[in-house]
């Protein structure tokens, strides 16, 4: 009995490590490839949530550069270009950016997203879809800074609807969609040209048709400055534009597993840097002071600049970018404001349209086969590495085509608005403040006079003076 019980027990321990081996085998982890899609989408949705707070950095530099008396007015147009820009994508933007290709000009399906499948495997068509939103909506919240104090916000509305569900996406087709501009090999890795030139130019035809805010210009067309209320905030602000472009030009490889991602922020934060180094120093220069708001300003500048290339260029070339970028700014500005007469608050023009532009035309410079060669872009060479003159008529070609698409139609939807619903607030509504006169509110209440009642039967708290304090008496 005992040999048998010996005999059998090699047997039943066989027996165990054959079925444990095979549970194990049932049970085992997902595949590399299953693993590296979800890095892939996890990458995309961290990205997206980090450009979906530069929607706070653009609230803080605008309401900050703009008066406090409008400051409500520029937080509510920050965030329904949010709102309203991501009903309008998903019904009708995204299918004419992503569809399929008529002619290389426009996307002809999956409005609504109705090509997508819910269900399992579908979860990075979700993410792609976030993240390309969060774009759109940067492209429509630039022009509130240019046109802010003084438009009217249900028109507004209808310009938010029109650029993210029409303008943004049909450009953007032309490249990121597969259309022409992309057979044409021309190159815009995060959108200098395709996000923040759409709009910047837009900016610039809405600042042109809208006229110059009360005060503004003297008669002999001398500018008056007319400071905003909170510095503070607006730095704040720049702040967290700069950290959430760590998602948005490293967030554009659409991988986790690109090892490019370093790189590419690498060279997203020596533009940032330089922009405002070099902003600073030339309007230093310029004015005989180093000015806060400039600096600032030239950050965003080099941000803005570096967001082409920041695949293509190595380290020197986004410095180089980025130098180039502040007197870009300085000096464009400067032709706007007193060249052109055009009140522009922020700097939206200077800042999104020339140097979108600028940094678009630099990849035909700075390209370097090394950096494509990190970041998965290629062998690309810019006219400095050899590459001729070939790479730079391409991105002039783009940018060009783009400018002209984003300013001739803009400028038509805001002719039209003009002519039809209006654009600008009454004189009396400007001075008021926008806050009370739109939206019935005020900002700061403690620092003005608080607004009673609802805003159609709003009254005025009287203001408290010296003279109307009457004296304490002492009591016992």
């Amino acid at each position: 009995m005992k040999r048998r019980v010996l005999w059998t027990l090699p047997l039943v321990a066989g027996l165990l490590v054959f079925t444990s081996g095979s549970a194990f085998a049932q049970e085992a982890g997902p595949t590399a490839e299953q693993v590296t899609k979800q890095i892939d989408m996890i990458w995309l949705l961290v990205s997206a949530f980090l450009v979906f707070f530069m929607q706070a950095g653009f609230a803080m530099v605008e309401s900050g550069f703009t008066r406090s008396k409008n400051a409500a007015n520029i937080l509510m147009k920050n965030l329904m270009d949010f709102c309203v820009g991501s009903i309008l994508f998903f019904m009708l933007g995204y299918g004419l950016m992503y569809g399929t290709s008529a002619a290389g000009l426009i996307g002809t399906d999956n409005f609504f997203l109705s090509k997508f499948a819910i269900g399992a495997g579908s979860g990075s068509d979700w993410a792609g879809f976030l993240f390309q939103l969060v774009f759109a909506a940067t492209a429509a919240t630039i022009v509130s800074g240019a046109v802010a104090e003084r438009f009217k916000f249900s028109s507004y509305l209808v310009y938010s609807a029109i650029i993210v569900g029409l303008i943004y996406p049909i450009s953007g087709h032309w490249l990121w969609g597969g259309g022409w501009l992309s057979q044409q090999g021309f190159i815009d890795f995060a959108g200098s040209t395709l996000v923040h030139s759409v709009g910047g130019w837009a900016a610039l035809a809405g600042a042109m048709l809208l006229g110059p805010r009360i005060g503004k210009f003297n008669k002999d067309g001398s500018a008056n400055v007319i400071p905003g209320h909170s510095l503070t905030l607006a730095v704040l602000g720049v702040f967290i534009l700069w950290f959430g472009w760590f998602g948005f030009n490293p967030g554009s490889t659409l991988s986790g597993m690109n090892e490019g991602i370093g790189y590419i922020a690498v060279t997203t934060n020596m533009a940032a840097a330089a922009g405002a180094v070099s902003a600073l120093l030339v309007n230093w220069l310029r004015t005989g002071r180093p000015d806060t708001a400039v600096a600032a300003n030239g950050a965003l500048a080099g941000l803005v600049a570096i967001t082409a290339g920041c695949a293509s260029v190595t380290p020197t070339g986004a410095l180089c970018i980025g130098l180039i970028a502040g007197p870009v700014l300085v000096y464009g500005g400067a032709l706007i404001e007193n060249v052109l007469k055009i009140d522009d608050p922020v700097g939206a023009v200077s800042v999104h349209a020339l140097n979108g532009a600028w940094g678009t035309l630099a990849v035909g410079l700075f390209a370097a086969p090394g950096a494509g060669a990190i970041t998965g872009m290629g062998d690309t060479a810019g006219l400095f590495y050899g590459g001729g003159v070939a790479q730079l008529g391409v991105q002039a070609l783009g940018v060009l085509a783009v400018g002209a698409w984003a300013f001739g139609t803009m400028f038509v939807v805001f002719s039209l608005l003009k002519a039809t619903m209006g654009i600008r607030v009454t004189k009396e509504e400007e001075l008021e403040g926008l806050d009370i006169s739109e939206h019935g509110t005020t900002s700061y209440p403690e620092f003005g006079t608080p607004v009673v009642g609802t805003p159609g039967e709003r009254t005025m708290m009287p203001e408290v003076t010296a003279a109307s304090v009457k004296p304490a008496t002492a009591s016992h």
